[in-house]
């Protein structure tokens, strides 16, 4: 095996301590959380010592709120978008903006489209020509995005392949009158997207400056009903009439005996591999334009992919189909120069899979919340961790911990508070403290557990649809000197990081 150099020591070549909340559970904005938010939220990380934030992907939603089943994988949500900087600008008036107080998300886009109508009417030329800019900069995916968000809202949210015919095959003539048809509301995407971008470049400045980094997440499939599987079907196992022929999902296990469909079409990853894995390499370029470190959902997704039969109803009938991996990672490094990559490597993982994530020195993650099952082998217990990885109290799709700890049995629960040295604090301090003391590099908390949130406060149910999502937190929540004393943990265990 031939040796990769370390692609991630600028992030990780130190010891840090990082928070996890979406931009959405922020406090500010009309229905959920946004960027004007996160300028606050970076001062109290900073006060408190962490160096980190990990958000969840950035991607427009469909109407689950799933950041994971996007429309786009180059897009971002237009909901996050700071509209309290956009009235100060004096590119609309926030009073102006009419819609049903319940419906936060029609509020947001009357006034976007509001500061779209006054943009048009005050910019001035450098406005306009930075606009113009970056639609030229981006034109290799947002001409397809905005023509796809176009379309979809043309045809009240139907899936591409339920347009016409002509539509969903992207019949050249047809393709460009639709787009003569919809400029309007094409360019409005378009200035949405160039607003997003010009307000995350402001805020990663300000985030950088304060010592913290930004670490983003990468589903590793996609959405069916999404711009890029729409604008590039040569890249999916689909048919002539836009249908996965195989679907992505996991096998049978212990936790459920019928494995886990998750219904996203499968790669056809020897045509990615015959140029050169351009699609993949435009992908990860747009997610490191954004974030300092990237999260890879499903890693062991790029040693073997569980592959459905599209008309199976359950996992069970797949079967592992392999996957160049290395074949692709090697292109991203050759393109890219670095992979600041971490991999989800959660669950029960192969050597292979292993091999492939040793190879490019990409560490991985390991969740306390898994660490208690089994015995003093179990690879998630804090003396099992390796230096070279990510630890979690819990992640995006856990209870809290404080919640997760009040469900677990009596004996579990003792089992636990023996193994942390029968800590005098309630949880879920102590768990916090055995993060924060383990030799990993990165230790990651999710802002519910820094708050010592219980039941009904997790962000996301694993195979619900309902209630997820939602979660916010409010500034009112950080007691009197909960900054100082976290300030003292992440201090005491080495992970300050002084300028």
């Amino acid at each position: 095996m031939s040796s990769v150099p370390s692609v991630v020591k600028s992030v990780l070549d130190r010891r840090r301590a990082g928070v996890l909340l979406h931009p959405t559970s922020l406090p500010d904005g009309a229905g959920n959380g946004d960027l004007g938010g996160a300028r606050r939220f970076v001062d109290f990380l900073a006060g408190a010592g962490f160096s980190v934030w990990q958000m969840l992907p950035l991607g427009p939603t469909h109407d689950d709120g799933s950041p994971y089943h996007s429309l786009s994988v180059h897009a971002t949500n237009p909901l996050l978008i700071d509209l309290a900087a956009l009235a100060q600008e004096g590119w609309f008036e926030p009073e102006r903006c009419q819609a049903s107080p319940a419906d936060a998300a029609v509020y947001r886009r009357t006034c976007l489209r509001a500061a779209h109508a006054g943009f048009l009417r005050r910019a001035g030329a450098a406005e306009r020509e930075a606009l113009e800019g970056y639609a030229d900069a981006n034109a290799p995916w947002l001409d397809d995005y905005a023509l796809y968000e176009a379309l979809r809202a043309e045809h009240t949210h139907a899936p591409w392949w339920e347009w016409p015919m002509a539509l969903r095959d992207r019949e050249p003539a047809t393709i460009h009158a639709a787009r003569q048809r919809l400029a309007e509301p094409i360019a409005q995407v378009c200035f949405e997207q160039f607003l997003f971008d010009r307000q995350w470049r402001v805020f990663k400045a300000q985030a950088n400056a304060h010592g913290i980094l930004l670490f983003g997440d990468m589903p590793i499939f996609v959405a069916h009903d999404s711009a890029e599987v729409w604008a590039h079907r040569e890249y999916f196992q689909l048919d002539a009439r836009g249908q996965p022929r195989v679907v992505a999902g996991v096998p049978p296990d212990y936790f459920s005996e019928t494995g886990q469909r998750w219904g996203n079409p499968l790669y056809d990853w020897e045509r990615m591999r015959a140029d050169g894995f351009r699609w993949w390499v435009a992908r990860l370029a747009t997610e490191l334009t954004r974030f300092d470190l990237v999260r890879v959902d499903h890693f062991r997704g790029f040693e073997a992919c569980w592959e459905i039969p599209a008309e199976d109803d359950t996992a069970i009938d797949g079967r592992w189909r392999a996957v160049p991996g290395e074949a692709l990672f090697d292109a991203l490094l050759a393109r890219l120069g670095r992979l600041p990559l971490v991999a989800e490597d959660l669950g029960h993982i192969t050597p292979a899979v292993h091999a492939l994530r040793a190879r490019y020195h990409l560490p991985g993650m390991a969740v306390l919340q898994f660490a208690f099952d089994g015995g003093a082998d179990n690879p998630y217990l804090p003396h099992n961790l390796a230096r070279d990885s990510v630890v979690y109290t819990g992640t995006h799709d856990n209870d809290t911990t404080l919640a997760w700890f009040r469900a677990l049995t009596a004996e579990t629960q003792a089992r636990v508070i023996e193994y942390l040295g029968h800590p005098p604090e309630p949880m879920p301090r102590p768990l916090l403290r055995a993060a924060l003391a383990s030799v990993a590099r990165l230790a990651v908390m999710p802002m519910q557990d820094l708050l010592g949130l219980g039941a009904g406060h997790r962000m996301n149910t694993p195979g619900t649809t309902d209630g997820n999502w939602r979660w916010r937190f409010d500034w009112s929540q950080l007691a009197p000197g909960l900054t100082e004393s976290l300030r003292r943990l992440v201090e005491m265990y080495g992970r300050e990081v002084k300028s």
